[in-house]
């Protein structure tokens, strides 16, 4: 064989050599240990010569036929990296593409393989290997390459680098992790000295001097002759959980650097050392995955959850999570806030729990996390353990103030933390030093994301911390403090909603929406303020309302007035605002029920009672809106008429906005599309107020967006396709701007899926009905997600499977079963209707359709009444029967009539094109060309719908 071509059986990159034959890996002349998998994934790699090896194709080549994870892959990168230490990027990642091999490759057949003894482990003859006492790895380091990196960055330029962090973050692991890749670089060596065992400080010189292999003369062993004693030598010192001897260590690593220019620090500690030149880097909690990450896919991506998963593994070897599971796992993951030896013992616990039963027993996580490695030092063996370490180093009115801090949930601000802490024993100043050192001592965590700065307790820290309020008795007089605090904060907060814009007003709020919950859950408690509850929630309703958290807002104020009824003490405004608020939360999570109108009748009478015009027009568009719900159009047009007087007596110019579109609505659904067209016009050229969304917080929705809604559906139905379209998206558009999901439901319900259904553009619609769900599930907007269901089950009929849409109708009309009127009911009974004929089932599609149209007379909803008519005619003739054709064609004319006295345009022409598609049938052609063309011709758009292209052929063949 030609030399030439002989297949090479060793290829060489850099200090690396791969030995093919022996399938085995030289770094520097000597054997490294790799799996058999990560030596597969290399070998592709350097096959592809350069180029991106993707994902897939990794997998398929590493584990062929079998369906695995994309985290195993990952897995086998992580260790190939490992391995290449410095040369880490010898393996490129290609942001959603895969891996690219980037070292220049060399082949060369004739170079001696290094021959083994028959069972022992090859060692090369001589080895530029350095010394060290690191302990070898155990376990994979997961979910950790983002910090090693950013680490071995920071050591590259600074001599002197502190991992710091809360206990269990995973400060040792990661600093051996670092340790042993600069292993390479130090011609003396990586030396780990262990200062957790201590109990002397005096005792840490000795300490690194007995890791270090120096022998120092006798008599007292001090840092510095323990640093003078190492000469200049090229080195990497570990000191290991310095945080009990601080002091000692910090003078430790500051000889060491000063007498020799050549070595290097790395230190992990809960507490910085304070020296020169020293570079702190903050170890983070693992990343999590947040509460909106849904896919299973996306989760394993989390280094959290993938930590939990391969430690579950090990005491459970057949270990293997469903989705549900996997979603409870990062569930869990979150709740121990990414901190990696709560992960570790909580999935020690895998195989005796089920994961649900773990996930709902962490309330109790310092009597469950427990059980860690035997030979783990005793305060990593628990999470008790690990703080119970932390607490009792601290001072105790650094004690103190952490265990008043636990009060507040979610993140909090300087000002509160003094307000709350401060006692007659601690100053305000005295919080602010204690919070300094607790954030040193990574007790407090800083939250750096907003405009203001903000502290935080990890979850597990708090719960420890409550424990001990608990415990010292304050915990009481604490949570008092607290909810005065907010009380006052959110009650100036409400008095600024009307001059303050949206955003100003919402970052002032928003932040502390969890401390405020506290708040409100402790003065509603037995041991609580009752007085303090209702400040509190009359306070919080303007926030709710904002956010459309209405479910929270129907339970809260629900309890405030169970207080109102039991003390007479509180005047009529504090009912009236609670009323008000019960009133319009209800009406949008539990739909029209009797219970809405009565709490909106109260309103009215309370604020006539006080003359409160604001109340006044507030009570009248919440019984209007309820009679619009359920289906009452002509008392829904006394209401706005006399609303109308009111708002002239006020004369605003939001208050006559509101009632041209409450006017709009009500004429849309009585049939009059005409003046339904003005009022919603007139509405929107009224000027828009800067503080535009106290509307939303007054009646439950923006009135702009409202306006565009039924501005929409009067254009579409008078003809005016493409407008209505474009109308309905500047209505999404709008509500998305103003930031209100409320508004943004009814965009999307009653204008964007509507509109797209009736243009039939399936793509819209789909699209339309997907952001509903997700809103109305995010807001738990019962209302909204029924109408979801609808929008899905037509959707569903549209592209054919017309079974599976009637399960879907079914549903949303079985929703409403409660509120036999709601007023989507007529669109729910249509489409059913519809579902059924196309499903075969033409009779009991004309039930479903007869039992509409006696609903459509009943109550006076008549803007769907020609469709309804006209659909009757088309079941009429799937049915079939020796009257039918007449009969439809009654039904079509019918049809036809109510369409051109409303000028509904868009339905004359379903009609005509129903009744001149059976005239041709009848053989009178003319006739029916003659009638579709007189409507046909009075379109004076472009927009192609299915409508305007089914009538153009059917002129086309009557022509």
């Amino acid at each position: 064989m030609d030399p030439a071509h002989e297949t090479p059986t060793t290829i060489g990159f850099g200090r690396f050599r791969v030995l093919l034959r022996r399938r085995e890996l030289l770094a520097d002349n000597r054997p490294v240990e790799l799996g058999g998998r990560a030596f597969d994934v290399l070998m592709a790699l350097i096959e592809a010569r350069g180029a991106v090896v993707s994902k897939d194709a990794l997998m398929q080549r590493v584990w062929p036929g079998r369906i695995v994870e994309e985290n195993n892959l990952q897995a086998q990168i992580s260790a190939l990296r490992r391995v290449f230490a410095a040369d880490r990027d010898l393996i490129h990642t290609i942001a959603g593409r895969g891996y690219q091999f980037t070292g220049e490759i060399r082949a060369a057949s004739a170079t001696p393989e290094p021959q083994a003894t028959a069972g022992m482990p090859q060692q090369a003859a001589t080895s530029s290997h350095p010394q060290t006492n690191l302990p070898e790895p155990v376990t994979e380091l997961i979910g950790r390459d983002a910090e090693l990196a950013n680490i071995l960055d920071l050591s590259a330029s600074h001599r002197l680098v502190t991992l710091a962090g809360a206990g269990g973050i995973g400060k040792t692991r990661l600093a051996i992790e670092v340790a042993r890749h600069l292993l390479p670089k130090s011609v003396d060596g990586v030396w780990l000295a262990e200062l957790g065992p201590l109990s002397d400080p005096c005792l840490v010189p000795v300490t690194v001097a007995t890791a270090l292999g120096i022998e120092v003369a006798e008599g007292v062993t001090s840092a510095e002759r323990v640093a003078k004693a190492l000469g200049p030598q090229r080195l990497v010192l570990l000191l290991d959980n310095c945080e009990h001897v601080i002091d000692a260590a910090a003078q430790m690593a500051e000889e060491l650097l000063r007498a020799n220019p050549e070595a290097r620090v790395i230190a992990t500690s809960r507490d910085p050392l304070r020296v020169e030149g020293e570079w702190i880097y903050p170890v983070p909690p693992l990343a999590v995955p947040t509460e909106s990450t849904r896919e299973s896919s996306d989760l394993l991506q989390y280094g959290a959850v993938r930590l939990f998963i391969e430690r579950a593994r090990a005491g459970v070897p057949h270990f293997s999570p469903n989705e549900r599971a996997v979603a409870t796992i990062a569930a869990i993951c979150r709740r121990l806030d990414g901190i990696p030896l709560a992960i570790e013992l909580a999935a020690a616990r895998a195989g005796i729990l089920d994961i649900e039963e773990l996930a709902s027993r962490l309330d109790n996580r310092f009597d469950l996390l427990t059980g860690g490695r035997r030979t783990a030092i005793p305060r990593q063996r628990t999470l008790r353990a690990t703080l119970d370490w932390s607490y009792n180093l601290l001072p105790e009115s650094e004690r103190q103030i952490l265990r008043r801090l636990s009060v507040f949930a979610g993140s909090f601000t300087l000002e509160a933390a003094r307000s709350v802490a401060a006692s007659a024993e601690i100053t305000s100043s005295d919080v602010i030093d204690g919070m300094v050192n607790l954030v040193g001592k990574s007790l407090v965590a800083v939250d750096v994301g907003g405009s203001d700065l903000r502290y935080r307790l990890l979850e597990t820290t708090r719960a420890y911390a409550l424990e001990k309020l608990t415990e010292s008795g304050e915990s009481e007089a604490t949570a008092r403090c607290h909810a005065e605090y907010f009380r006052d904060l959110i009650e100036k907060a409400a008095a600024e909603s009307a001059t303050r814009s949206a955003d100003e007003w919402l970052a002032a709020c928003v932040p502390d929406i969890d401390n405020m919950r506290a708040a409100l859950d402790w003065a509603s408690s037995p041991s609580g303020d009752e007085a303090i509850s209702v400040a509190l929630t009359v306070a919080c309703v303007p926030l709710w309302m904002q956010l459309s958290l209405l479910e929270e807002c129907v339970a809260r104020v629900e309890r405030a007035l169970a207080a109102l009824d039991r003390n007479a003490a509180y005047g009529p405004q504090t009912e009236m605002l609670l009323r008000a608020a019960h009133g319009l939360s209800m009406m949008y999570t539990r739909g029209p029920v009797d219970e809405t109108v009565s709490t909106w009748a109260r309103v009215l009478e309370l604020a006539e009672a006080v003359d409160d015009t604001e109340y006044q027009l507030r009570a009248l568009y919440g019984i209007w809106l309820y009679r619009i719900l359920v289906c009452e159009f002509r008392v829904a047009l006394a209401l706005t008429q006399q609303l109308q007087r009111v708002a002239a007596r006020r004369a605003t110019v939001t208050d006559l906005a509101m009632a041209d579109r409450m006017m709009a609505t009500t004429l849309h659904f009585l049939g009059d599309q005409t003046g339904a067209r003005a009022c919603a016009l007139r509405a929107l050229n009224a000027p828009i107020t800067p503080n535009r969304y106290v509307q939303t917080i007054h009646y439950g929705s923006d009135q702009r967006v409202g306006a565009l809604v039924w501005l929409s559906r009067a254009l579409w139905l008078q003809g005016f396709a493409d407008q209505a379209a474009q109308t309905a998206q500047a209505s999404v558009d709008e509500a998305a701007k103003v930031g209100h999901a409320n508004s943004v439901c009814l965009a999307l319900a009653d204008a964007a899926s509507l509109i797209a259904i009736l243009v039939d553009n399936p793509a819209d619609a789909q699209h339309f009905g997907a952001m509903l769900i997700e809103h109305a599930d995010k807001h738990s907007l019962g209302v909204w997600r029924t109408y979801s269901l609808a929008v899905r089950g037509r959707r569903i009929i549209e592209s054919g499977a017309a079974s599976d849409g009637v399960a879907f109708l079914r549903s949303a009309l079985a929703d409403v079963g409660d509120t036999p009127l709601d007023i989507r009911i007529q669109l729910y009974l249509v489409w059913l209707a519809e579902a059924l004929g196309k499903a075969g089932q033409a009779i009991e599609g004309l039930a479903v359709i007869d039992q509409a149209l006696e609903r459509a007379e009943r109550t006076e909803e008549r803007w769907y009444l020609p469709e309804l008519w006209r659909f009757r005619g088309e079941l009429l003739l799937q049915a079939g029967g020796s009257d039918a054709a007449a009969v439809a064609s009654e039904c079509f004319t019918q049809s036809l009539q109510w369409a051109q006295k409303q000028q509904a345009l868009a339905w004359e022409l379903r009609a005509a094109t129903s009744l001149a598609r059976l005239w041709r049938c009848q053989a009178r052609r003319e006739e029916a060309r003659q009638l579709l063309a007189s409507v046909y011709d009075r379109f004076t758009e472009g927009f192609a719908t299915t409508d305007l292209r089914t009538a153009k052929a059917l002129l086309d063949d009557l022509t």
